[in-house]
């Protein structure tokens, strides 16, 4: 089972709505955005209470990245996770926060989410001991 509070933001309302569904069963705590702009409104509402973002990399508004960096520099412990089925350069993402960010090719089951959340997380933990 999961812990931790994620904000998954994509702007594809079913995949929204699977995606937190499935994570919650797994134990999560989970909240959900459709846009960019709202996304980090919650994010620096309460940023230390989020341990990852799961980010749709082809949205609206901000970019994946000007959304993650923000979101990381408001958090610096987050974990992001870019999905997107396009290549996605992450390498400005990773050289900001080593090893805390991922990227997760779409079309994706809600298995591989759940376990790409459960790695991502379980090697914080690792660090914490």
């Amino acid at each position: 089972m999961g812990t931790g509070r994620i904000l998954l933001v994509d702007d594809e309302p079913a995949l929204l709505k699977m995606m937190s569904l499935y994570l919650q069963r797994r134990g999560f705590t989970v909240c959900t955005s459709e846009t960019t702009e709202q996304a980090f409104a919650m994010m620096e509402a309460e940023p230390l209470s989020y341990t990852m973002a799961v980010l749709d990399a082809t949205m609206a508004g901000l970019t994946m990245e000007e959304l993650a960096l923000k979101m990381l520099r408001a958090n610096p412990s987050l974990r992001v996770m870019a999905a997107s089925g396009y290549p996605v350069d992450m390498s400005r993402l990773e050289s900001a926060a080593p090893g805390r960010v991922a990227f997760l090719h779409k079309p994706f089951t809600p298995e591989m989410l759940a376990e790409s959340v459960r790695r991502m997380l379980a090697s914080e933990e690792e660090k914490q001991i």
